[in-house]
This record gives structure tokens, sequence and C-alpha cells, in this order.
């Protein structure tokens, strides 16, 4: 992977991470983290087991929020009329991806873990990566960064979080 390589989480895998009180493994690899801003909003506007932590994670590390009109979209027609909910995060996440297509000499990964995403259909330019929370999990295994990945998923479900089973790439 190209040393210029951006993280992008999406909610599920912040989440899981939360639960398991492993959001600093996102830094392990290296890479910057970005986060797009509809996302952040998605785990921070309701109070949640893991919502607090997120954002001071992201407080404390200095994230950079990538900013999109997805969010700026929602956050206008949500004063004036209800907007539609469903799958901004990912939107999103999209407008991220293709903006790093047009980008020289950077490498975006895109973190997922809801199946939805698995199946998706999401255009990613070439310098772009789709990966699983397991999959991330055990490239971090693999590398020597973390000791065990079953070891964070089975963390995070004892705290109570309800982890996708979903693998991907499929095995």
């Amino acid at each position: 992977m190209a040393t210029n390589t951006t993280l992008l989480p999406d909610a599920g895998p912040l989440i899981t991470l939360a639960y398991a009180d492993a959001l600093d493994l996102l830094l392990k690899p290296g890479w910057s983290v970005e986060l797009v801003d509809m996302v952040l909003h998605e785990v921070t506007r309701h109070e949640t087991p893991t919502s607090k932590r997120i954002a001071g994670w992201v407080r404390d590390n200095g994230v950079r929020l990538v900013e999109t009109k997805v969010y700026h979209h929602y956050m206008q027609s949500d004063m004036a009329a209800p907007a539609r909910k469903s799958n901004l995060g990912e939107l999103a996440v999209q407008q991220a991806m293709n903006d790093f297509g047009l980008a020289d000499g950077r490498t975006g990964v895109f973190l997922f873990e809801d199946h939805k995403i698995a199946r998706a259909s999401f255009l990613l330019p070439d310098n772009c990566r789709k990966v699983s929370t397991r999959a991330f999990l055990l490239f971090l295994e693999q590398q020597g960064l973390i000791e065990s990945a079953a070891g964070i998923e089975r963390k995070a479900i004892l705290a109570g979080r309800h982890f996708s089973q979903i693998r991907f790439p499929p095995d």
C-alpha cells in the first residue's frame, strides 16, 4: 500500500472498535486517518455507549474531518424540512472517495462493517480500497501490530457489540 494512505472509517468500525476500547488501532498502520463529517455526525448525534468515546478520540487525536456536500445538505434540510436519513454516511464516504480519485499519489482505504456496503456497487477509484473491520484486524495481526484479531472482536462482543458476521472479501 502506498505510504500516502488515508484510512476512512465508516460508522460500524468506529462503533466496534470503541466497544473494544481499541480505537487507537486505526492509527497502527501509520496511515493518516480522516473522518467523513456525516459519519462523525451519525456516531455522535445521539448518546450511545460509544458516542462520547468516539468524539473524544477524534478530538484527542486531531482527526481531520472531510467536509461533504451530503452533510452540508443534511444540516440545511434538517432545519427546513425532514431530509432523507438512510445511507447518508455511505453517500458522504462515496463523495470523499470520488475526491480521492482525483488526487494524485493518495490511496484511500474505506473501512466498513455493514453488510450492505460489502455488496454495494460503490464506484471505487483505482486508488481506493474497500476493507471490512475483520479484514483490517487480520491485516494488523499479520503485520505484527496486534496480537490477535479475534481477541479484539471478542472484546467488542463481550462489551455488547453485535459484530457483523460478514467476511469480506469472502473466504
